[in-house]
């Protein structure tokens, strides 16, 4: 629930921090960072942002009405949109991605030093990613693919899968959705599955039943809350 509330004051946040634009910013255009270049931030609110290759951003890259996109090999600080996905390319460092209404795509070899998350898009953290701390969503799936993730990775309504011998070295989280309402919708069970050579470090805590396929490669730490590694389908080959 805190989570959810959460989420619901990033849109607040946001839309405040639209009333002080940096010296970087715009109300109704795009804003984009060149290649090479180095800047203190960039907001917009009905545009998007983007962050040419190897660019050096201090500060805050944020939107309302945008998609974030951030360039090969650039360092950049938060990234948070409201409705519109955030899109990185590869061996960028940032610290944390938020959307509500959008996918966060993040590509190889990221370094994301902070959290990831989401409330109504999907997720994909891509080869060699790492994320230092937690990655969430509400009603989006999650896909690792050889991606690490330091903390726990933790959804309601979402599809959960690890691939290509992906890591969670906290805990994987399916969370009951505490009470109705626009974040929440529980039509289906999540499927959640563990891939060949996939690991959690943790434990798989269901808070809500699902659909768990654990490759006979995979390890976790153990299955607990409304369900148990019994309830698991085991399976051969890349997917059951």
């Amino acid at each position: 629930m805190q989570r959810l509330v959460q989420k619901n004051l990033l849109v607040v946040g946001l839309a405040s921090l639209m009333l002080a634009l940096p010296a970087q910013g715009s109300v109704n255009k795009s804003v984009k960072i060149e290649d090479g270049a180095t800047a203190d931030g960039a907001t917009s609110v009905n545009g998007s942002v983007t962050v040419g290759e190897n660019a050096t951003v201090n500060g805050k890259l944020s939107t309302v009405n945008g998609t974030i996109r951030i360039g090969d090999g650039s360092i950049v600080a938060d990234a948070r949109t409201v409705n519109g996905g955030i899109k990185l390319g590869s061996q960028v460092r940032t610290r944390d991605l938020e959307t509500v209404n959008g996918a966060i795509k993040v590509g190889n070899d990221n370094y994301i030093d902070g959290n990831v998350s989401a409330v109504n898009g999907s997720i994909l953290l891509e080869r060699g990613t790492q994320v230092v701390r937690n990655v969430s969503n509400t009603n989006g799936g999650i896909d690792l693919r050889n991606a690490v993730v330091s903390g726990d990775v933790s959804s309601v309504s979402g599809d959960i899968e690890l691939a290509d011998q992906s890591v969670i070295q906290g805990n994987l989280v399916v969370e009951k959705t505490r009470r109705a309402g626009w974040f929440s919708k529980e039509s289906r069970p999540p499927t959640i599955i563990i891939g060949p050579g996939s690991r959690v470090a943790g434990v798989i805590r269901l808070e809500r039943e699902v659909k768990l396929y654990i490759s006979e490669s995979a390890t976790v730490g153990g299955v607990e809350g409304v369900m148990t590694i019994d309830d698991a389908q085991r399976f051969s080959g890349n997917r059951p």
